[in-house]
């Protein structure tokens, strides 16, 4: 068992490194965050260099790589800065399905624009009735007319609302199947059809940077060739785009546990009180020792996770795990940031307020926490 990366995922990891410590500024996370603005000039830069769709085939602009070198740039991306890092990963989001299901002339049409900086794309599956029970009836419908689709209803919560060129939509297209699950379809919906509008949900806890929003659809007619994958095969679909997206996600927290911790160890070496550094002290000594534990496990299950989706194999239990406790350790370790920076980890100006913030997200959006345990717990049931 090797547990050393090898000399291409060494050479991704400080590369990735090395433009985000150099591009992802303190100052311009700050004002995004305040104004509640996606970093456009990063983004471009971002993928100008191959970050972006990295893991996507050459053949649509990517670089060919894995889930192990993709965790390892978004780990990076977010270790250096949570606000920034977390905007640009999501920038592809739902295109993998587009990938992994799509058609030949799907993936030429749409994949290269992600990679080349000149589209985002959107994942529009989450319903302002239902939340985290996709398996339920949809109220977002999709009725064929001929060689087209006609799609009406709202989806919620949806990273990039605002600024995407297209949502990856899942709808219901059989209202009669049973259970419901099995008449669900998934279609690109591009945002410039008309009959498609969005509304900013502003005033967001954390990641500001990254817009979320409404999307809906009032007689939005698509064609036919839109469709993605087979009709009535849209939730499994995306069931399999979230056992790959959870290990995003899981790369994510870890990246902003991590980055907490850099700036709590940097302060106990510096901060002085009754006239020691408080790094001195056993308590701020044993902190600063259990988020190195829970960070080092993460690490090892996100690795684990990334590796194992690269040999072929789905397992939506080592994913949910991976995921869950990433996120977890995510909100703990940056909670434990603010209490050994004391007072001054409530203000702004010393970021890790910031981080607290830009944490907890990772506990909901793909699954919140209790998803993935029932995910889980059905799994050990199972064997």
């Amino acid at each position: 068992m090797n547990f050393e990366l090898n000399e291409v995922q060494k050479d991704v990891q400080r590369a990735a490194r090395e433009f985000a410590q150099k591009e992802f500024t303190r100052e311009l996370a700050v004002e995004l965050d305040r104004k509640e603005e996606f970093p456009f000039d990063l983004w471009k830069k971002a993928c100008k260099l191959g970050f972006i769709g990295a893991h996507f085939p050459e053949e649509y602009g990517g670089q060919g790589l894995g889930m192990v070198e993709n965790v390892l740039i978004v780990e990076e991306f977010c270790r250096a800065n949570s606000t920034l890092g977390t905007a640009l990963i999501h920038v592809e989001l739902g295109s993998e399905i587009i990938l992994r299901h799509g058609d030949e002339e799907q993936k030429k049409k749409y994949l290269p624009k992600i990679t080349g900086g000149e589209a985002i794309s959107a994942l529009a599956v989450t319903e302002p009735a239902y939340g985290s029970n996709i398996s339920a009836c949809l109220e977002t419908r999709a009725v064929k007319d001929g060689d087209y689709y006609i799609i009406n209803g709202t989806k919620t919560l949806i990273t990039n609302a605002t600024i995407a060129n297209w949502f990856v939509t899942l709808c219901q297209t059989n209202p009669e199947a049973k259970p419901p699950y099995r008449g669900q379809s998934v279609f690109v919906v591009e945002a410039d059809r008309e009959g498609v509008s969005t509304n900013l949900l502003k005033d967001k806890m954390g990641i500001r940077a990254s817009p979320t929003g409404e999307v809906s659809f009032n007689d939005v007619k698509v064609p036919k060739e839109n469709l993605v994958g087979q009709e009535n095969r849209g939730f499994y679909h995306v069931m399999h785009f979230f056992d790959e997206s959870r290990i995003e996600i899981a790369a994510h927290a870890l990246g902003i546990a991590e980055e907490a911790f850099d700036k709590a160890l940097a302060y106990a070496k510096e901060r002085e009180q009754f006239g020691r550094k408080i790094g001195e002290f056993q308590v701020i000594q044993h902190k600063l020792a259990d988020m190195a534990i829970k960070i080092e496990t993460a690490k090892l299950i996100v690795y684990k996770a990334a590796w194992n989706f690269d040999q072929g194999r789905i397992d939506p239990y080592l994913t949910s795990i991976a995921k869950t406790y990433a996120g977890r350790v995510a909100v703990e370790v940056t909670d434990e940031a603010v209490q050994i920076f004391g007072g001054y980890g409530y203000i702004g100006e010393y970021d890790v307020e910031r981080m607290y913030r830009d944490a907890k997200i990772t506990e909901i959006y793909e699954g919140t926490r209790e998803i993935q345990k029932n995910t889980i717990a059905r799994a050990l049931l199972r064997k």
